[in-house]
């Protein structure tokens, strides 16, 4: 599955999904935000774990502006809507995903980011929502999703101000989990991809659909959502036999490092 801007790549349990924009920086069009959105809602079941990466030197530069259509209010907000759909597919979707930064993540780019469950930054790697300086507002889901990452203030401050955030300063922020040095980050995403694998389909499945939410409900429902899920981790198969094999000494311990 794969169209000019976009290539699919299945590496054993892992798939690999690279922008392919590299001339343009990989600035996301409709037509990238929609392959995106079909890949990921037409993954092989066999699939347990995916990485976003870019081409080139940068991950993605944010919104092509050159194919910025004048819209009225209504156009513009099923537009921004249209987003929304395409990158919930990608936090709530079939699989962990593991974004793979460089270069570039700025505006859409780092909406895009921020939609993954663990991004992972070069010492390449900047940030920044330009929109503010552009006259336009953030629109494939960055006012909820990037306050998250690193706060209001930050992200209001980014916006107003035109900020940018280098990688060893934007790891500190919360933009990223792991720095790694320089063309490095996509075999580290791998790496973190593949650890990810291996675990439990539900397991991974709860951490991404269950964990936001009772992250966002009051105490009193999320420690009832949270009996609720852990009842039916630990109900399954799959789980009952780690145990087992974890109990008579089959699986590794936890150890430092």
């Amino acid at each position: 599955m794969s169209n000019a801007d976009l290539k699919l790549e299945l590496q054993g349990e892992i798939a690999v999904i690279r922008l392919t924009r590299a001339t343009k920086r990989n600035a996301l069009n409709d037509g990238l935000i929609l392959a995106l959105r079909d890949t990921f809602e037409q993954l092989p079941d066999t699939v347990r774990a995916a990485v976003i990466d870019g081409e080139g030197p940068h991950f993605c530069a944010g919104l092509d502006l050159s194919e910025l259509k004048e819209r009225d209010a209504a156009q513009g907000m099923h537009h921004s809507r249209m987003w929304h759909a395409a990158l919930e597919r990608i936090q709530h979707g079939p699989v962990p995903v593991v974004a793979a930064l460089h270069g570039a993540v700025v505006g859409g780019g780092l909406e895009l980011a921020s939609a993954c469950h663990i991004r992972v930054a070069d010492s390449t790697t900047f940030y920044a929502l330009p929109e503010g300086s552009r006259g336009i507002f953030v629109g494939g889901g960055g006012s909820v999703r990037i306050p998250r990452l690193i706060g209001v203030a930050r992200m209001t401050d980014m916006m107003l101000t035109g900020r940018v955030y280098d990688a060893e300063a934007g790891e500190r922020a919360g933009f990223a989990q792991y720095l790694v040095p320089e063309g490095t980050a996509f075999d580290k995403a791998m790496e973190l991809a593949r650890r990810i694998a291996e675990n439990a389909p539900l397991t991974n499945y709860a951490l991404m659909h269950a964990l936001p939410r009772i992250a966002d409900q009051n105490a009193d429902h999320g420690f009832f959502t949270e009996s609720l899920i852990c009842a039916i981790a630990q109900s399954a198969p799959e789980a009952k036999r780690r145990l087992s094999d974890f109990l008579e000494g089959r699986a590794a311990k936890v150890t430092k490092g």
